[in-house]
């Protein structure tokens, strides 16, 4: 394995079955090749909690694409190599809500998840969330700005791979929110 598609999504509120923006990092032979960053109007309401996480406010995803629109463009990418996120299940789900809710037709993905890759990796670390393997490891990170997410999450899947960990014995099967494992 040797192409992996980091991305993130940040929502506009906490149904989770829409995005408000999302960025996707390639990452082939253990180096990131490509970025990529959108924002998406999510039509649908923001919530303050949310805006005031990611700041990204209803006017400034007005004119942007939906996600149908977008998903045209990114799906080629996405399917091009192992999906990888900083607790995966949780954007992973949001894509599932999405496909669902705009009738988009998607059997499943494979993952991995760099919460548990961490785990396995930096067992020591204090706790194993995105700003503190990126404090430990002095990775740059905008917390909660899909693109600086997608970035620094990418870093530390490079890292794992420069260590030699065989991220390919964690990658499992999503399809619409079901886990199941991979055996190779």
């Amino acid at each position: 394995m040797s192409r992996y598609i980091v991305f993130d999504t940040e929502t506009p509120n906490s149904r989770n079955d829409s995005i408000c923006s999302i960025g996707i990092t390639i990452v082939e032979n253990g180096a990131i090749v490509e970025e990529r960053y959108d924002l998406v109007d999510p039509e649908a309401r923001f919530d303050v909690f949310n805006v005031e996480l990611h700041g990204i406010s209803p006017d400034m995803v007005r004119f942007e694409k939906n996600f149908p629109v977008l998903w045209e463009e990114i799906e080629p990418i996405m399917n091009s190599g192992v999906l990888v996120a900083h607790n995966a299940p949780f954007d992973l789900g949001v894509l599932g809500k999405l496909f669902r809710r705009y009738g988009i037709s998607r059997s499943g993905d494979d993952y991995a998840c760099t919460v548990q890759l961490g785990r396995k990796c930096l067992p020591n670390a204090p706790n194993h969330k995105l700003n503190t393997l990126c404090d430990l490891l002095h990775i740059s990170l905008d917390h909660h700005n899909a693109a600086s997410d997608s970035h620094a999450c990418a870093e530390l899947l490079c890292y794992y791979l420069s260590l030699g960990f065989p991220v390919e014995q964690y990658v499992k099967r999503w399809e619409y929110g079901k886990q199941t494992r991979r055996y190779w």
